[in-house]
């Protein structure tokens, strides 16, 4: 391969980020500006034109599916294999240094993953033996907490006492949980981070093995990375000028999470002999989606500074609708994707975006009624599914007998006859000898410590755990997962459970051995582990993976944080209104509020070639009725660039509203109008609020004075004018 072949296909900035000369460098990348190829592209250039060792070259991303992106694509571009490269998450390739330097980490050699479900569990169980009422300190608050401080590279010996409860209280709970993950080996998602960077900064002679090997580091979306990611990129690269980072301040949206926007300034200060690169030219927008979100967050004080450009024409302008309500704002947004459809368009085109999840019900409602097939993005995904996670459980204990969450999360699933008495006397145990759940089984056994029943209970486990076991050696990955599966009997505990549900869990489980079977092992990795802690690694990893699953056509609807990143023909960006969007937590904050202006640059260009706007007149949310102004980043958005549209729909405005015309509703026989009096046989007298649909399937919403709300076919209603 040639240098033409590398970089006759990008533009001049992009060719000059990928081709300089080593040193230092952020790459300023805006939306839809091809970054993930500069990335590749660099990779590729210093590994075939400046000759540079795969094996010296590091890669960082944030999710798994964004790291075998990158991976295949720069296989598929030198045409080499890209193992011998460290490509992944911040999480997988701490877990990795962790791995291979347990000692030094002083971990245990068999310590394991634990993901966001185990750790609460985890806490939960810790807040009882420690008597702490979980009424008072909620566990999700702990472990908000706990998870906050490591992000910061604080921990529970860091922090003073003060005579704050709160703190004192939430300190103690994070002294007791440090001391129990170190006692069963467990570390948690952002252990692994904390963990990775105190093992280099405490240890010289490591730390600079890595800074030999890792003669060029590459970051992508920067903008999001926390302190302790960032402490850890530092220490990688301090002294070598060789931190290649691509990022964009206009897209940081996970501050609430510990992203730090300010590790994007600090980087220009930490490497004054860095070259900033401007990635301008976008190949996902329209000239006015772009044109509307330049101006939208230009309005962001103290940013790095870009504009955004294309070279494919203005195309349509940016239509912007005034719904009456929330249920007029989905109908318009139904229709309008009916249309898109009947032109020929795939339902996948589509993206309905909002900001708070509540606001999806509406949409979710008038989808179906359509026969509309959706899906809200972010599910469960597959390693998250309780069944799954019960399949793992037994694979980890199996292999590690000191796995207490797995010990925990199996125990007694299928149920066994182990009781709550019998569960309480070897937490006890465990706790006041400090070993593991197990092991603390094992003694009161030998002890005669439990009744007859318990202990042939307790039997039963031992020797299917034990049997496992020993029975993995002789069997492929995917066989020891099977076993596993057969012989705890989940299967046949799934299949008692009624319905769908019990099928579907089975078709999971069956699924895990598929996913065992396709795993790509790597025979050649550095670490020497085996197949199936590697499998469980991965399963641990990806649980904590932020991406949804892949699906079938149809519409897709997600929060505007899950639209990071996803770009789509069609948007329509719904409940644009002041105290939802921006929200009401952000209003009389400067920082908040700049992060929700960016979090609106971000829905806006999702869009490839339509962009809706909505927001609506009155809105029924969280159970009470408002009547909200127009979002503030409406008005930012220059008049040039939109259209209003104001259709009429099947859906009116609530009588309750004063400005409330009196009207009658299109699409329906013409003979009900908004506020009118009606009868009927069972429920009485009350007043039309809505009608919806046509013909036979038209129906109308009365408010009855006895009765309450109500939705009536008109085809059976009989209702009486009145």
């Amino acid at each position: 391969m040639d240098v033409t072949a590398i970089i006759n296909s990008l533009n001049d900035a992009q060719r000059e980020a990928v081709s300089a000369p080593a040193r230092s460098m952020l790459v300023l990348a805006g939306a839809g500006s091809g970054k993930t190829r500069v990335l590749v592209h660099r990779i590729a250039w210093l590994i075939k034109i400046e000759q540079i060792s795969p094996h010296n070259i590091l890669a960082v991303t944030f999710t798994n599916k964004a790291a075998k992106e990158m991976r295949g694509r720069v296989e598929d571009l030198l045409n080499i294999s890209a193992r011998s490269m460290w490509i992944g998450t911040f999480h997988g390739l701490a877990h990795r240094l962790l791995r291979q330097h347990n000692k030094e980490a002083k971990l245990p050699d068999t310590f394991q993953v634990i993901d966001s479900d185990d750790q609460l569990r985890l806490i939960k169980r810790l807040m009882k033996a420690m008597s702490i009422d979980d009424t008072r300190w909620p566990p999700k608050q702990v472990v908000w907490f706990i998870n906050a401080q490591k992000d910061e590279g604080i921990r529970a010996g860091h922090i003073q006492e003060s005579g704050d409860l709160y703190q004192q209280k939430m300190l103690e709970i994070y002294r007791a949980y440090e001391d129990l993950c170190a006692r069963s080996g467990l570390v948690d998602f952002a252990e692994l981070l904390l963990r990775a960077h105190e093992t280099l900064r405490d240890n010289a002679e490591l730390l600079e093995f890595y800074r030999s090997r890792f003669k060029h580091v590459h970051v992508d979306e920067f903008q999001d990375t926390n302190t302790v990611q960032y402490a850890w990129l530092r220490l990688l690269t301090e002294g070598q000028d060789n931190l290649f980072v691509v990022g964009d301040d206009d897209q940081s949206i996970y501050g609430w999470r510990g992203a730090k926007i300010e590790n994007m300034f600090n980087f220009q200060k930490h490497y004054p002999n860095h070259l900033l690169i401007r990635l301008e030219q976008n190949y996902r927008s329209t000239g006015n989606i772009l044109k509307a979100s330049n101006a939208l967050i230009a309005c962001n004080e103290g940013r790095m500074g870009k504009e955004l450009r294309t070279d494919s024409g203005d195309g349509d302008l940016i239509s912007l609708y005034t719904a009456f309500n929330e249920q007029d704002e989905a109908y318009f947004v139904v229709e309008r994707i009916r249309k898109w459809v009947a032109e020929g368009n795939l339902r996948s085109d589509v993206a309905i975006l909002y900001r708070s999840n509540a606001q999806s019900r509406q949409f979710e409602e008038k989808l179906m009624a359509t026969g509309t097939p959706y899906r809200v993005y972010g599910g469960l995904r597959f390693f998250d599914r309780m069944e799954i996670k019960n399949a793992l459980a037994y694979l980890f204990l199996m292999m590690h007998k000191g796995n207490d969450s797995a010990f925990e999360r199996i125990i007694n699933t299928p149920t066994r006859g182990v009781g709550a008495k019998t569960l309480d006397d070897i937490r006890q145990l465990a706790r006041e000898r400090q070993i593991s759940l197990w092991q603390a089984m094992l003694e009161l056994m030998k002890a005669g410590h439990f009744t007859p029943r318990a202990e042939n209970a307790l039997k039963g486990f031992i020797q299917l755990i034990n049997s496992l076991g020993e029975q993995a050696s002789e069997l492929e990955l995917y066989e020891q997962v099977k076993n596993a599966i057969e012989k705890s009997g989940l299967i046949e505990f799934h299949k008692k459970e009624k319905g769908e549900k019990g099928e579907v869990r089975v078709e999971n489980l069956e699924e895990l051995v598929n996913a065992a079977r396709q795993f790509d092992y790597d025979e050649d990795n550095e670490e020497n582990f085996s197949e199936l802690d590697l499998f469980l690694a991965h399963a641990a990893l990806e649980s904590g993976d932020a991406q949804a699953d892949d699906f079938e056509d149809c519409v897709q609807l997600m929060t505007l944080h899950s639209a990071k990143g996803l770009e789509f023909p069609i948007v329509f960006m719904v409940g644009l209104e002041e105290g939802l969007f921006p929200s009401q937590q952000s209003v009389d904050d400067i920082g908040r509020l700049e992060e929700e202006r960016r979090l609106c640059y971000v829905g806006m260009t999702r869009a490839m070639k339509l962009l809706y706007i909505s927001y609506a007149e009155s809105r029924r949310l969280y159970g009470k009725e408002n009547y909200p102004r127009p979002s503030r980043f409406l008005k930012e958005i220059p008049a040039e660039q939109l259209q209003e549209i104001r259709v009429r729909a099947n859906v009116s405005k609530p009588v309750s509203s004063p400005k409330a015309p009196k009207r009658t509703i299109v699409g329906t026989s013409g003979r009900y109008k908004l506020g009118q009096h009606v009868r009927h046989e069972k429920f009485g007298e009350g007043v039309v609020l809505q009608v919806d649909g046509d013909g036979a399937q038209e129906r109308v919403q009365i408010n009855f004075a006895t009765a309450g709300m109500k939705w009536l076919m008109l085809s059976y209603a009989k209702l009486e004018i009145l």
